[in-house]
């Protein structure tokens, strides 16, 4: 499979992936090397990247904990302290094995510590693969604020291996899968109609490439989000928000990145219909096709209002106003849409109904 080439780096798959990252370490001489892993990819993850590349095992380890919760400036911290009191310079490297939490996470780092350093992202969730793997995207949460630090700053390239995914549990797949119906709705509906008739755990390696593709187009286009790589945002405005409010909640178990996405998704295209002329058939097939992946969740009024008031953080809003990602037809998007207010609290109606 060749690679996926971005702006300024490649996205390899496969054995060719632990080619070029042979070629890599071959042709820069790095003063150290850094693996850093959180405690479930370096318990489920990490034999298996030994396995295939065992001249990792002499590289450092760094290990920071597992979960959302953790995407955090103390986390950066710990690995920050770590690296230095390592010796790292500004000829280490660091290499990120894990999901979107390591990857985001680690990137960050990389591009702070010492005011930057190579960083190269091995993505172990399905999610990750196809959604951390293109765009530069790195950064941390502020408290229960989705990813409000951060810069975009590229790896030196990204590793993809699916044989890290069956150490994932259904619901982390199901999670994956909601970011490639989102690739299809936004950008290429016979992907969209084709990933209809799957269930997550039958995605194929081709699909998970199609999908590094998809964003990969966009992400060309606008590296730096300014107008069309927003599309990528569709189902992620209220979906943010309904991520921090689970996070928040006391009384509510958090949500999985992809399973606050999916609702979001569900919402926002109701919104679609009446700001963007989306036909209501392709809207009740979008809520139909996600409630099959994803059970219905409960929100209650009073958490409908706070939500609505964590959309306010969203990183695509301009001079106070709230802008969303929606949807023209199946496989088109438009972007820096405005939305009444009641036509949001009729979108969770309509989840709900």
């Amino acid at each position: 499979m060749e690679a996926i080439h971005t702006q300024s780096y490649s996205v390899h798959f496969a054995e060719n992936a632990y080619r070029a990252l042979r070629e890599q370490l071959t042709k820069t001489a790095y003063s150290q090397v850094f693996l850093l892993t959180d405690s479930n990819t370096a318990e489920h993850c990490s034999p298996v990247f030994l396995q295939v590349f065992p001249e990792a095992a002499s590289w450092t380890q760094l290990r920071i904990p597992a979960g959302e919760i953790h995407k955090n400036l103390d986390s950066c911290r710990y690995v920050w302290q770590e690296l230095s009191e390592a010796g790292a310079d500004r000829k280490s490297l660091l290499v990120n094995l894990g999901g979107g939490v390591v990857t985001d996470l680690g990137g960050f780092v990389a591009s702070t510590y010492q005011r930057g350093i190579d960083f190269i992202n091995i993505p172990t969730t399905l999610l990750s693969m196809v959604d951390a793997s293109v765009g530069g995207k790195t950064g941390v949460d502020l408290g229960t604020l989705k990813n409000q630090i951060g810069v975009i700053n590229q790896p030196v390239m990204v590793l993809i291996d699916t044989r890290y995914l069956p150490t994932l549990d259904a619901r982390e797949v199901r999670s994956g899968f909601a970011e490639m119906l989102k690739h299809g709705l936004i950008r290429d509906a016979a992907y969209w109609k084709e990933l209809v008739t799957l269930q997550p755990h039958q995605v194929t390696e081709q699909q998970i490439y199609h999908s590094v593709q998809l964003k990969n187009e966009v992400v060309l286009q606008d590296p730096t989000e300014q107008n069309l790589r927003k599309i990528l945002n569709f189902g992620h405005t209220l979906g943010h928000a309904i991520e921090s409010s689970f996070l928040n909640s006391k009384t509510s178990p958090p949500l999985l990145h992809g399973e606050a996405i999916a609702i979001g998704m569900i919402l926002e295209a109701h919104l679609s219909v009446s700001v963007c002329g989306l036909p209501v058939r392709d809207c009740d097939a979008i809520k139909a096709t996600i409630l099959s992946v994803f059970p219905r969740v409960t929100i209650p009024r009073q958490q409908q209002l706070e939500i609505g008031s964590l959309m306010r953080h969203d990183k695509k809003n301009a001079y106070g106003q709230i802008r969303f990602s929606l949807l023209e037809a199946l496989g088109k998007a438009c972007y820096d849409q405005q939305v009444p207010a009641d036509l949001i609290a009729q979108s969770f109606d309509y989840y709900a109904d």
